[in-house]
């Protein structure tokens, strides 16, 4: 594990990944993966059951490690579970048979040839002739092997960082694990710092973790806290979860773990937390709904006691004003009237729930919207940096309110059928003639028009347009210019090293976000990095330039790694393990 946790750095890898760092969470942050095709019947042949001398075999192939988990636990699905003891020879004879109470495949512990049984016990999906409490030892089973393998796969990290023992090389890791999984820079580091730890600190943990014994998520845990502590240490506190952590909820593991280890090593406990300190921070992110999350971080526990207690009490005013809704939803309400400065009492003659319309903004938030939508043309969603995805209805809603502030800006951007930004235009007010708007819009018009003004503009672009914005403001033109690269006829390039403005923002519209293939960071908090080196010869240049944060402009210079820029705005990523990997222009909603 590291040494100290890692800073709060929002944006860095996305996914908005960095908003959650609570193993709680995963069950919506672990997103399925799609599957190949399965396999062809004629691949594998039908499949004969078990003999009693096969099975007779693979119980003593694993007859040691079958020994060693149930020492080291305590009863979590499989060996030593309570009420697995018992055998009703004969009571079932069905394809699963061998996974019933006290059967063989029901204490196996985790591993390749659990998963082979596990597979024979059903024929796509369908467990005909499976009691239910054979079809509870399967699900168990698949539970233990899901563990195994996730043992095993920490085992194969944990030998990659064997081999990068520079620090030079070392600390890009990380970044290798997350391109060939598809990870985030973060959870890819916790999934190394995870496999080193088990492997010097708790081998305890780690046989349980491969026998089944222990889940992924427990394990990451034990790991975490004990993080801190030196191997005799961590030992101590493992010794004191490791008989029960199996059949412990995660909210109980980490209550007896953190117990532990402050009975084995308080003053690095407290270490531990004056440290995590350092990272208190404000996160936010997109719930899967469509609405918005706001949390505080690693704060003073007396303050954040004494803030719940203020919300509560603001949420009974709210109720005995006459606030409808429950008691989470008033607090929630109360949240965001003490953050804002607004009052929700309902007034006499309004209503008694809060208005969900969003109110007048401006500021560094981006609200991509498709024309179609806030046109009500078409019921796209549009997309709100920080956030992600929102539904057409909230979109039109967003947009109108920001045309309610004078100081929100307009930009325009061409995509072509995949999303990818092919022209972009920023909005400017019209000619002083045309600034003031001779009278209402024409009859059934919605509060934003878009208008050819002409076909004029600049070469191989594509004209330009009158937007109108709901409100007294004034018309906005907006020349649409062309982001083609391929070729290039570096039309925005900077003469020398630092881009101009208009360069910077036409990357960043290509790019939204850091051209690493694990990266979130936003664009506009990151490095504009010369793919081929100005001092080299690289142009400044739309073609030869894109943004990076920090940690991948470096490691962009690493020797052993490589990018190339493809003139279709494509970055390409080789790893020192010699594996490509490619980033596409931003896809914007369509």
């Amino acid at each position: 594990m590291p040494p100290e946790p890692v800073p709060a750095d929002p944006g860095w890898d996305e996914d908005l990944a960095w908003l959650d760092r609570d193993p709680e969470r995963e069950c919506w942050l672990d997103r399925a993966r799609e599957h190949d095709e399965p396999p062809q019947e004629e691949e594998y042949g039908d499949f004969e059951p078990f003999t009693a001398e096969e099975l007779a075999e693979i119980r003593e192939a694993v007859a040691d490690e079958l020994l060693a988990v149930e020492a080291a636990a305590s009863g979590r699905r499989g060996p030593g579970q309570p009420g697995s003891a018992r055998v009703f020879p004969g009571e079932s004879s069905g394809p699963a048979a061998a996974f019933g109470p006290g059967m063989i495949f029901d204490v196996l512990p985790g591993c390749a040839q659990l998963a082979v049984a596990a597979d024979a016990a059903a024929e796509d999906d369908d467990f005909v002739g499976v009691s239910e409490a054979e079809l509870i030892g399967v699900m168990c089973a698949w539970d233990r092997v899901e563990a195994h393998a996730a043992a095993r796969k920490l085992a194969v990290v944990a030998e990659l960082s064997r081999r990068n023992p520079e620090p030079a090389d070392a600390e890009f890791t990380a970044d290798q694990v997350a391109c060939a999984l598809g990870e985030s820079r973060f959870r890819a580091t916790e999934l190394a710092g995870t496999a080193g730890h088990l492997e010097t600190h708790l081998p305890g943990t780690r046989a349980a973790l491969r026998g089944g014994i222990m889940s992924l998520s427990k394990a990451r845990i034990i790991a975490t806290a004990t993080g801190l502590l030196d191997p005799g240490e961590a030992a101590a506190a493992e010794a004191g979860v490791l008989d029960r952590a199996g059949r412990l909820t995660p909210g109980s593991l980490r209550a007896a773990i953190a117990r532990a280890v402050i009975e084995a090593a308080p003053e690095k406990a407290r270490k531990r937390r004056q440290i995590a300190a350092r990272s208190a921070r404000v996160e936010r992110w997109a719930e899967d709904s469509g609405n918005a999350a706001l949390a505080g971080r690693e704060l003073p526990p007396d303050e954040v006691l004494a803030a719940d207690e203020r919300i509560t009490a603001r949420a009974g005013e709210l109720k005995a004003a006459g606030l409808a809704g429950g008691t989470d939803e008033l607090r929630a309400r109360a949240l965001l009237d003490l953050l804002l400065g607004r009052d929700s009492r309902p007034r006499q003659g309004q209503g008694t729930t809060p208005g969900a319309a969003p109110g007048g903004f401006a500021g560094r938030v981006a609200l991509t919207a498709p024309l179609a939508t806030v046109t009500r043309l078409a019921g796209r969603p549009g997309e709100l940096s920080g956030l992600g995805p929102v539904d057409p209805w909230l979109t039109r809603d967003l947009a109108t309110a920001a045309a309610q502030n004078p100081k929100s800006t307009w930009c325009l951007t061409v995509t072509d059928d995949q999303g990818h930004a092919i022209a972009h235009g920023c909005a400017r007010p019209g000619p002083p003639s045309h600034r003031q708007r001779a009278g209402p819009g024409p009859p059934g018009e919605t509060g934003f028009t878009f208008t050819p003004v002409s076909r004029d503009g600049p070469p191989g672009g594509y004209g330009t347009w009158r937007l109108r914005t709901p409100g007294p403001g004034p018309d906005l033109i907006i020349t649409l210019e062309s982001l083609a690269t391929d070729p290039c006829d570096h039309r925005h390039q900077s003469k020398g090293h630092d881009p101009g403005a208009r360069l910077r923002h036409l990357a960043q519209v290509r790019h939204a976000t850091c051209t690493s293939p694990v990266c979130r960071r936003p664009a506009a908090q990151c490095d504009m990095e010369h793919n081929t080196a100005y001092e080299a010869g690289g142009r400044t240049c739309l073609c030869n330039t894109g943004p990076k944060c920090r940690h991948d402009h470096r490691l962009k210079q690493h020797p052993r790694w490589k990018v190339d820029q493809l003139p279709d705005g494509t970055f390409r990523w080789t790893t020192p393990a010699g594996r490509t990997y490619d980033t596409d222009p931003t896809r914007y909603p369509i």
